[in-house]
């Protein structure tokens, strides 16, 4: 995306030497350039708030340093060069304290000194422009109500939780079964909270091996153990005044969470190999599919750290309680996938929104989610039929064997095999209509078989 130019002020009451510094920083398309005579001028337009003021230090109505702080005062953001025709180094040194970015003397070597100091500034100013887009977008992104779509009792119940959860710095946990969106309720509830401009650092505990857990939250310095090969920062530090995600806390060793306890509590944690206590602000939020009262009760999770962790509670549904809202999120995943493919629309046919409705979904939103994509490449028309849905535990309505497109292991190529592979054996193993089912070349699928990853053997005789 395009930045929108640069808005640069010129203050000079010099009149031929005002143009031609306005008529040279002009020749850079990306710089909007507007000349000043006046203290009184310049100070009548401020409220447009340019990115960079360059300001002549000899003024009729005001000297350098007394209009410095008044644009100082009114657009703090920002930034001022003074042009002066003396070499003062006490000035300059004044007007640096007062917030002045750069002092330039005015001789044969003006302009191009000038040309550099704004061209290092505008990679600070487009920099910022882009980060400060970004949070737009992330903010934007992460509005509960488009973010998770439905209008059920029970997710109108979860919304008032998050709304809770977000004005306030108590610590979250959320439950509900896998695939139910719980990292993506944590996010939302990040980037709607007064942390949102700090970090929100993820971390999955069951991903991480027990013997490196206490590394990866707390870090460890070089030399700390085998392979440490220089200081590495753990996740509570990385999310120091933001959020930090405990996913699937339920799965974390009995030793570990005495450690997790004491770190909460203290608000300060220390590097693997290091004795340095590191205090700490960070807001947790944590996950689980378990119920991890029950875990307590089995002596697999420490009752103190327990009731350390349950703040206030927010049970994700899973998705066969949510009623008609499943028919909502197929909606939005078809829109989704349409748009990122560049597809034409398409809509579900009634038989397929009954199918839809009957169906447990055991791997809930993100079972829906494949099951919807791969619909969209099945059908070849605007309508998504009863016959294009294909569920993971049973069998299609025309009676062709369903597969697996939930398994959280497969990579998009193994994904895209298994949908190729599914296609042959349901079209006689004709490569010419597969191709145009799914739009890409015969050569593609003969070099996919000549590689052994798709087969023209019928399915019986494979297995």
């Amino acid at each position: 995306m395009k930045q929108k130019p640069i808005n640069i002020f010129v203050v000079e009451d010099d009149v031929i030497y005002s143009s031609v510094l306005a008529h040279f920083l002009s020749l850079n398309p990306d710089y909007q350039v507007r000349k000043f005579l006046s203290a009184k001028q310049v100070l009548a337009c401020l409220h447009e708030k340019p990115e960079i003021v360059t300001l002549d230090y000899s003024l009729p109505d005001a000297t350098g340093d007394q209009l410095l702080s008044q644009i100082r005062e009114q657009s703090p953001d920002t930034k001022v060069i003074v042009i002066s025709g003396q070499e003062d180094i006490r000035v300059a040194i004044a007007l640096f304290k007062k917030g002045a970015h750069d002092y330039i003397v005015k001789d044969a070597d003006t302009q191009e000194k000038l040309w550099m100091s704004i061209q290092n500034l505008r990679e600070n100013i487009e920099l910022k422009k882009e980060i400060e887009t970004l949070q737009k977008e992330v903010e934007k992104k992460y509005n509960f109500q488009k973010i998770i779509i439905g209008n059920s009792l029970a997710i109108k119940k979860t919304f008032n939780l998050m709304e809770k959860a977000a004005s306030s710095n108590i610590t979250v946990s959320i439950t509900g079964e896998t695939g139910t969106g719980k990292e993506l309720v944590a996010k939302s509830i990040h980037f709607n909270s007064e942390r949102k401009k700090m970090p929100f650092v993820p971390i999955n505990v069951a991903a991480i091996p027990r013997d490196l857990l206490e590394s990866e939250l707390f870090g460890h310095e070089k030399g700390a153990f085998t392979g440490a090969a220089a200081r590495r920062l753990g996740k509570f530090e990385e999310a120091n005044k933001g959020t930090l995600f405990l996913d699937e806390i339920g799965e974390m060793d009995i030793n570990m969470q005495a450690k997790l306890l004491r770190a909460l509590q203290e608000r300060e944690v220390t590097r693997v190999g290091s004795n340095e206590i590191i205090k700490i602000n960070v807001r947790i939020i944590v996950a689980t599919h378990r119920n991890l009262l029950d875990e307590v009760k089995r002596g697999k999770f420490r009752e103190d750290l327990y009731y350390r962790l349950l703040g206030l509670r927010i049970h994700l549904p899973p998705l066969r309680e949510r009623d008609n809202d499943i028919i909502l999120i197929a909606r939005n995943f078809i829109d989704q996938f349409c748009a990122e493919n560049q597809i034409g629309k398409k809509n579900l046919s009634v038989d397929a929104k009954k199918k839809l409705m009957q169906y447990a979904y055991p791997g809930n939103i993100r079972e829906l989610k494949s099951i919807i994509e791969l619909a969209c490449v099945l059908s070849d028309d605007e309508e998504i039929g009863e016959d294009h849905l294909q569920f993971a535990t049973g069998s299609s309505s025309n009676g062709s064997t369903a597969f697996s497109v939930t398994d959280q292991d497969l990579s998009l190529k193994d994904f895209n095999i298994r949908i190729i592979q599914h296609l042959l054996d349901n079209n006689e193993y004709d490569v010419v209509t597969v191709a145009k089912k799914l739009d890409i070349g015969k050569s593609t699928i003969y070099r996919m078989i000549q590689n052994d990853e798709l087969s023209l053997v019928k399915k019986q005789e494979r297995d």
